[in-house]
């Protein structure tokens, strides 16, 4: 299953929380963005609650993460 998940960042360098999520094995794909989130992030997961643990236990926990969203893909 596939989800993205859109993160807002503090004040920081954004490439190195983009190298810290690229390091994670579900994480298939990341990039800076502009404009209101300053990273996304494509899962690929078991299922939505293995989305949701991911991200409350490993991306919510980084430092600089101040807000996230997270799309699951329906089809």
């Amino acid at each position: 299953m596939n989800a993205y998940v859109l993160i807002a960042l503090a004040d920081c360098d954004e490439q190195v929380v983009l190298e810290e999520l690229q390091g994670f094995p579900e994480v298939k794909e990341a990039h800076i963005l502009f404009g209101e989130w300053d990273l996304i992030a494509k899962l690929e997961v078991e299922n939505p609650e293995a989305a949701g643990t991911f991200v409350m236990e490993h991306i919510r926990k980084l430092e600089d993460v101040k807000l996230t969203s997270t799309l699951i893909v329906a089809r």
